[in-house]
């Protein structure tokens, strides 16, 4: 029942779980512990954090339960209205608990609720506390009773006292969750709820959670890195982002790119500014100093002016507005917070800001920077001075700053230099191109194309926007068209727009054919028109091409690339030959050679500004390592990958793939399905069908590990079917055939596992990819064991492990050392299944392969129980399964519908399941499961 202002007051029956909301979901745990363990719970976070949400979630909770549920949730207004809160509370109580009051206690409250005039000797306050009291232990007699209390911080005092109070009196049976709006500090919430109160503070989401949020609200996913960085991690900030950036592209008839400019505007704006309100104003003008530099400092602050800056930032950091280092680095703990101040702040106040900073900053491009910015008007020689800052910031491989302040120059070229201001168009939405700045290399073209540009600077500024698109070329049809026809007669030209044709051909059209043919043409026009380096680059495309079709070819194509000078042109490391040179390498299991190659190549492209090529080659290393068996070298790698992407506003797919396959290895099973899924819904929403089948791939691989057969056949068929249309042949760039053989193995389907694996076998042995035969080979001894053929599958598995020592390959050995385990468990052969088991774990922990570990860790405890684990090791995976699943009371309609099978299929291998345990009911079932 509601009552005004927020109060309801509501007992119902069970009807389902509470939305415990993205990412509290350990949270909720908690502050439900502390509430059956104190009765008291005090939650306490910023403006936007999600405290409400838990709140609901921990009352529905308590509904469930058929508890009585008090929910109070004043409004701002309500602090200024005395006892507007306890009137709240004592209209919502139904008229049943006010029956056993006393004659005062009744007045007391009938007048509170004005239901009727002030008594004539004057109001009772002790009876209007004391009938509160027994209100709460009216309720509290007929069932536990929970009092939520949202936005403690907008209590009346009068309110507040006479809950401080009653509170202090309840019985044990009434529970109390107080929920504060805290930046930082103590919560004044705090006498409210009694001493020895568990705080709990909500945490921020994780970038991963951020992403959830967004798709749960029809927002894009790939959006996640930038939304979680300016966010903070801020539910309702991080959605107030999301939207805004959504509403901008639909204003611009387009899709939200991953890239884009984040526009602070509506509700972002407002949530904002509510978090800076925290800070007193004398604080707010020294952060908004700190928002205008590009790396605030308390002594730069100093410098511009703010002599106390540290004491102004301490307030700012006890509001967590900020984080202030020991070197005394400034960091805002969302990035939406500067770009508030700045939004808010009126010209002169910038401008003034900026020319402080002129004067205080020890960088001379920065310095030039403010000047700029302290200045709107055209000036001549600040123009060459800022081209020249862009200049040296190219040279030190800084491409968006290059990028930012080239616009700056344009911006502040006088009129009759229209061809200074060209030419410095141009090159800005290049350095754009580089640095994977969509929105940057967008202005910078639009800009060109809205001035008289020859054909060949509009070509120049719309590869830059390509160049900058990333992952999500599908969109940019019109943009190659237009370049192409602007290209027209000039074969240099005509072949750099060809080559990115041949990449879009691939990455997004999943058409390696067509892209080795754009490739083809890229090359010729190259040497039409004398570039060396764009016709290195297309016999790379080629070659990558050729590796995929399986064609023989391939290595001269590349060596012929090899002997052409390197590239360094926009298309960056993705398309230069010694890079392929690495990835062959890798495919090739060569390790040392690729790794070698690999951290040369790194402070390479370190220096070039181009974040895409620091991507792929942290990429590359992420997997080299993985393959070396060296978890902890591979997983800082992909971090670093995936803070790259973020930070610099690349396409975030390859990043979760990344992040997803060094997580398998050696962090966690559950988090690499939340970044696989995350990079699958990336790549779909960018059509990237290159990474859309690697992130597919690396969820199967969980799934198959973690048990859930059926889940990993529908995965890898997908990317079956994935790579079927993309008419890729070589099985050694994406090895999915072993782990989609081995899960079908497990869902007892081994004929059609055995098919797939004689098809790959000859491709695989053809082409010489000898590990790929070994992971081959440790499927088929799975296949063979399912299909009763023990003998002949133990001794493959011990030859195929050996091949993988021999090759250097640890967590490939260690997987199949769990294969052989299994099998000898099958065999009811106890001792070899657990010397499996102890060397797959040796192996996995040099690895540093944590969940695979783990994996080896159940298994040596299952080989020791006897009982049900030694009847399990008779039946296959998927009989295992069912078995489990008839034993715990499954209906065959629910067992098929967990396992993701038809009906038929479940009594077809429940009588196998009889006839292998010799039992003809599900009772017999049960008991020979339960080892009796």
């Amino acid at each position: 029942m509601w009552g005004p202002r927020g109060w309801w007051l509501c007992v119902v029956a069970a009807t389902g779980h509470a939305d415990t909301t993205v990412g509290h979901g350990e949270l909720i745990k908690a502050v439900d512990r502390a509430l059956t363990a104190h009765g008291r719970a005090l939650l306490t976070g910023p403006a936007g954090a999600g405290k409400t949400e838990v709140v609901r979630a921990i009352a529905a909770a308590a509904e469930n339960r058929h508890e009585t549920v008090l929910h109070l949730a004043p409004e701002a207004a309500d602090q200024w209205i005395p006892e507007a809160s306890a009137a709240a509370l004592l209209a919502s109580v139904p008229c049943a608990a006010l029956e056993r009051l006393s004659g005062p206690q009744r007045t007391a409250i009938a007048f509170l609720r004005r239901e009727t005039d002030a008594p004539r000797a004057g109001r009772d306050h002790v009876a209007l506390r004391l009938a509160v009291v027994e209100v709460l232990r009216t309720l509290a007699a007929q069932r536990p009773v929970l009092l939520a209390l949202d936005n403690a911080q907008w209590l009346d005092a009068e309110s507040a006292d006479l809950l401080r109070f009653a509170l202090r009196l309840t019985p044990p049976g009434v529970r109390v969750l107080v929920a504060e709006c805290v930046q930082g500090g103590a919560p004044v919430a705090e006498p409210l709820c009694g001493p020895g109160t568990p705080a709990i503070r909500v945490p921020p989401l994780g970038a991963d959670q951020v992403a959830e949020l967004l798709v749960r609200h029809g927002l894009p996913a790939r959006l996640a890195g930038r939304i979680h960085q300016a966010s903070g991690g801020n539910p309702r900030l991080a959605l107030a982002l999301g939207h805004s950036l959504a509403e901008a592209a639909g204003a611009r008839e387009g899709s939200a790119h991953h890239a884009d400019g984040l526009p602070l505007s509506g509700q972002a704006r407002e949530v904002a500014r509510r978090l800076l309100a925290e800070a007193p104003a004398q604080a707010r003008r020294t952060l908004l100093l700190a928002a205008l530099a590009a790396r605030p400092t308390t002594a730069l602050l100093r410098r511009a002016g703010r002599p106390d800056a540290e004491a102004e930032l301490a307030q700012a950091e006890r509001a967590a507005l900020v984080t202030v280092g020991e070197d005394g680095a400034v960091s805002f703990t969302a990035g939406a917070l500067p770009m508030a101040l700045a939004a808010d702040a009126g010209w002169p106040e910038r401008a003034a800001g900026h020319a402080a900073l002129a004067g205080a900053v020890d960088d001379p491009v920065q310095a030039v920077r403010h000047r700029a910015l302290a200045v709107d008007t055209p000036d001549e020689w600040l123009a060459a001075e800022i081209t020249e800052a862009a200049a040296a910031c190219r040279r030190r491989g800084q491409r968006a700053l290059a990028a930012e302040l080239g616009l700056l120059a344009a911006e502040r070229t006088p009129s009759d230099r229209a061809g200074e201001e060209l030419a410095r168009l141009v090159a800005a939405a290049e350095d754009a191109g580089w640095a994977g700045r969509a929105d940057l290399a967008r202005r910078a073209t639009r800009a060109v194309l809205a001035r008289d540009a020859s054909p060949a600077d509009r070509v120049r500024a719309r590869l830059a926007v390509i160049d900058a698109a990333g992952q999500a070329l599908a969109a940019l049809d019109e943009t190659f068209a237009y370049a192409m026809a602007d290209a027209e007669g000039d074969p240099a030209l005509q072949a750099a727009v060809q080559l990115r044709i041949a990449t879009k051909y691939n990455l997004s059209d999943g058409d390696p054919v067509r892209s080795r043919d754009a490739a083809a043409e890229a090359g010729e026009l190259a040497a039409r028109g004398g570039d060396q380096v764009a016709e290195a680059m297309a016999l790379t495309v080629r070659a990558r091409m050729g590796r995929i079709l399986g064609d023989p070819d391939a290595e001269d194509i590349l060596a012929e690339a090899l002997a052409l000078p390197a590239p360094e042109v926009p298309l960056g490391m993705r398309n230069a030959p010694q890079y392929l040179a690495v990835r062959h390498a890798l495919f090739d299991d060569r390790l040392a050679a690729a790794r070698r190659e690999l951290m040369v190549l790194l402070p390479a492209v370190r220096r070039t500004g181009s974040a895409e090529d620091v991507f792929e080659v942290l990429r590359s290393l992420t997997e080299v390592e993985l393959r070396r068996g060296r978890c902890a070298v591979a997983s800082a790698h992909a971090r670093s990958a995936l803070e790259l992407t973020i930070e610099a506003g690349l396409s975030p797919g390859p990043a979760w793939y990344v992040a997803a396959m060094a997580e398998s290895a050696g962090g966690g099973f559950a988090r690499a399905a939340g970044y696989a899924r995350r990079g699958i819904q990336a790549s779909e929403e960018e059509h990237d069908q290159v990474f859309l089948s690697r992130s597919l791939y690396a969820l199967g691989l969980v799934e198959l590990a973690t048990g859930e057969a059926a889940k990993a056949v529908a995965t890898l068929r997908r990317v079956a079917e994935l790579e079927e249309a993309q008419q890729v042949v070589d099985p050694s760039i994406l090895r999915w055939h072993g782990e989609l053989a081995e899960a079908l193995v497990a869902a007892d389907a081994p004929d059609e596992a055995a098919a797939l694996l004689a098809e790959v076998h000859r491709v695989a042995v053809d082409l010489g990819r000898t590990s790929v035969v070994a992971a081959l080979d440790r499927a088929r001894g799975l296949c063979l064991s399912a299909r009763g053929a023990a003998d002949e599958a133990v001794a493959l598995l011990e030859d195929t492990a050996q091949r993988f020592a021999a090759l250097e390959l640890p967590l490939e050995r260690g997987r199949t050392l769990l294969a052989l385990a299994r099998v000898e468990r099958r065999r009811r052969r106890r001792a070899p299944a657990r010397a499996a088991l102890l060397a797959a774990a040796a192996t996995f922990a040099e690895a540093g392969a944590k969940p695979w570990a783990e994996l080896a860790g159940d298994g040596r405890e299952q080989a020791s129980e006897p009982g049900a684990a030694v009847a399990l090791t008779a039946l296959t995976d998927a009989e295992r399964r069912l078995a489990l699943l008839v034993a715990q009371g499954a209906s065959n309609q629910e067992a098929a519908a967990k396992l993701f099978v038809s009906v038929k299929t479940v009594e077809a291998r429940l009588t196998r399941i009889y006839q292998k345990l010799e039992v003809r009911s599900r009772a017999q079932l049960a008991t020979v499961l339960q080892g009796r």
